[in-house]
This record gives structure tokens, sequence and C-alpha cells, in this order.
């Protein structure tokens, strides 16, 4: 038995196949500067939502428009590199998740500034 389900698995290669389909088959000055962060690929392997970063926050939508443009193209390439019965309808999403951990970064080091260090001769009891 695996140590995890095979959607995960199926999730894993999807994202290294798609990154290297982007990269390497897609050519678009947009999406040059992007980064597949993860896949995660419904359990009966149907759908596939596939997460990305974008260098320039500001070509997200633009960025996740030409994709849903190449997603046959997209899809085919998978199709070649798969040894599966079905190639998952993708689904591109923006990942909010590297964002949010800059901002919790942002919040811990505010706080860290704004705490009062304790002087040698206070006692903490």
């Amino acid at each position: 038995m695996h140590p995890y389900k095979r959607s995960a698995r199926v999730g894993d290669l999807i994202k290294e196949e798609v990154a290297d389909i982007i990269m390497n088959k897609i050519k678009h000055k947009t999406l040059s500067f992007i980064t597949v962060t993860g896949a995660k690929v419904s359990d009966d392997l149907r759908h596939a939502t596939v997460y990305l970063s974008v260098l320039n926050h500001e070509e997200g939508e633009k960025t996740i428009r030409k994709l849903k443009e190449s997603v046959s193209f997209i899809r085919g390439e998978l199709g070649r590199r798969l040894k599966m019965k079905y190639v998952p309808d993708l689904n591109f999403r923006i990942d909010e998740s590297i964002e949010y951990g800059m901002k919790i970064d942002k919040l811990l080091d505010e706080i860290k500034s704004e705490r009062k260090p304790l002087d040698e001769d206070e006692d903490l009891y």
C-alpha cells in the first residue's frame, strides 16, 4: 500500500508536467514569470486545480486567462505524457498561500518590534 492517496500522487505528477509544458512548450511573454506551486486532483481523477504563483501580481488575471485559452493544448500534452485513462479537466488559480504567509510574517515582525525587551533586573514572576 502506498503512503498517500493516488489523487495526491497524480497531483504531484500533474504539477511537474504542467510546469514543464508551460516553461518549454507555450511561448508567451506573460507566462515566463510564473511558478506552478501545486495541483489538487479530485478523488475520481477527473478534475485538477493547478495553483500558480505569479512574479508580477498585477498580471495574475491576465496569466490565468492566457492559460485558460491554452488549456486544450496543455491537456493534449498531458495526455501524451501521462499513462492515464482520462486526463483531468484543468482549472488554474492563483496561489494565495505565499501572499498569506508574507502577511503573517509581517504581522509577527510588527509584534516583535512592538514588544518591549525585558530588563535583566526584572523578574519574570
